[in-house]
């Protein structure tokens, strides 16, 4: 008789554990990033070199989305250890809703990477920075960074990635999780 006690508490464990394992899963699934990156070259211990964090590219309709991650970016690296970050100055006025969009602007931000004896820089796009409609309201950020050696404008790493988070959740927040394991590969 106590033989079948213990069975029957321990089948109760295994399955309130399933479940939990479950719940977890189906729950953790909605703020697990996506993250494709190729392998590292040789610049993850330059630590030292200047680095520079040029404009990304804001492929969404909210504004100023590409300064705003810009801005985490430049946040994470120093985090990282880099100690000589620079980044591109804002283009337009504070007041300015949507990043203006200026063809030549990649070459004028590399051209001023050169003129700060940047080694490196980093740019890329935003692709998603919003509040998903309904009534949860989740953050969902998508993100692409490319890293370009300045001398010759070749880049030399790329990264891409997505998150979305719980409805109480900031944008920002989500970014900078999203940002930091992005860039994780450079330490």
């Amino acid at each position: 008789m106590r033989d079948r006690t213990c069975s029957r508490s321990g089948m109760r464990s295994a399955c309130l554990a399933g479940v939990l394992v479950i719940a977890a899963s189906v729950l953790g699934g909605c703020a697990w990033p996506v993250v494709d990156r190729g392998p590292v070259p040789a610049f993850s211990q330059s630590k030292t070199d200047v680095w520079a964090v040029l404009p990304l590219k804001n492929n969404t309709e909210t504004p100023q989305a590409g300064q705003r991650a810009a801005s985490i970016a430049h946040s994470v690296l120093a985090s990282h250890g880099f100690v000589n970050v620079v980044r591109y100055p804002a283009s337009g006025d504070d007041e300015t809703l949507f990043d203006p969009a200026k063809p030549d602007q990649q070459q004028t931000a590399l051209d001023w990477a050169r003129a700060q004896h940047a080694r490196y820089a980093i740019t890329g796009s935003v692709n998603e920075w919003r509040y998903k409609v309904g009534v949860d309201g989740e953050p969902a950020v998508g993100l692409t960074f490319d890293v370009v050696e300045v001398d010759t404008g070749k880049v030399v790493w790329t990264t891409s990635g997505a998150r979305t988070g719980w409805s109480r959740s900031a944008v920002s927040g989500v970014a900078q999780r999203l940002e930091r394991q992005m860039l994780s590969p450079l330490r």
